[in-house]
């Protein structure tokens, strides 16, 4: 991808994987367009990346997406590339009765239904495009169910999934698709957690988006880590193992009274 030359939205882009992809993008030369739901948060990205466009958007509602494609396709016709960052994870106790059915779906409402609703809301403008592409963020989880994020696991198995079907379909089109796949990465999508992660397993989001930034302009299908290739491997030859590693955390949480 020529990423000098094109217009990007990204969603989720006023902190973690979706700020620091706002910032080496621009160091790219890439015309920017970042959406999230704090007003404030945008307000700070805007001051820090004075070139970048902001659009307060929540991407769990079809309302808010279908208004945020058409203010973005009237001001930056030339849009050719989205990035569907927007994202949360919690720890969750699944037997914890005091999740209401609406707050026990909004990882999905986020996480898969918006990146599909965003896809689907984007598309038709994309096609037309002499080159565009679609970049999905899935997660390393989506190869090892993580006990403690259950939710949060089962959305990021359904955007792989949707991804590479997406890709299929989109072979014959000028549209790239390509899948994010972050390990662990240090970011403030953690601050809340009850069950803090060993840092010394998380990424640095500044060599996690340069991985992103390089196989894009490679057009590498799938943007990742080496520490991925072994997850996936691990997932197919000790699968067990995989999940009991996981699972120590959610026993360690339970133990502790922390979920």
């Amino acid at each position: 991808m020529d990423l000098k030359n094109s217009t990007i939205l990204i969603t989720g882009g006023t902190s973690g994987i979706g700020l620091e992809l706002v910032k080496q993008l621009t160091e790219q030369g890439s015309n920017i367009i970042v959406t999230g739901r704090n007003l404030h948060a945008l307000a700070e990205t805007k001051k820090a990346f004075p070139k970048v466009n902001t659009f307060q958007s929540d991407i769990s509602k079809a309302s808010d997406i279908e208004k945020l494609y058409n203010d973005v396709t009237r001001h930056f016709p030339d849009l050719n590339i989205i990035i569907n960052n927007a994202g949360q994870m919690r720890l969750i106790d699944l037997q914890d009765a005091s999740f209401d059915l609406e707050n026990i779906n909004r990882e999905v409402s986020t996480n898969l239904s918006g990146t599909i609703q965003m896809v689907h809301q984007f598309l038709p403008h994309l096609v037309k495009q002499k080159s565009a592409a679609i970049v999905n963020v899935s997660s390393g989880i989506a190869f090892m169910p993580y006990s403690i994020a259950p939710i949060y696991s089962a959305t990021k198995a359904g955007v792989r999934a949707y991804t590479q079907a997406l890709r299929l379909q989109l072979e014959e089109t000028n549209v790239k698709v390509f899948e994010m796949i972050p390990p662990g990465v240090k970011t403030n999508l953690q601050n809340d957690w009850a069950v803090q992660p060993n840092p010394s397993m998380m990424m640095e989001v500044d060599k996690m988006v340069k991985v992103v930034i390089e196989g894009l302009q490679k057009d590498k299908p799938e943007l990742k880590p080496f520490l991925i290739n072994i997850i996936k491997v691990a997932s197919r030859i000790a699968p067990k193992m995989l999940l009991s590693f996981g699972h120590g955390e959610f026993k360690k949480a339970k133990k502790e009274n922390k979920l």
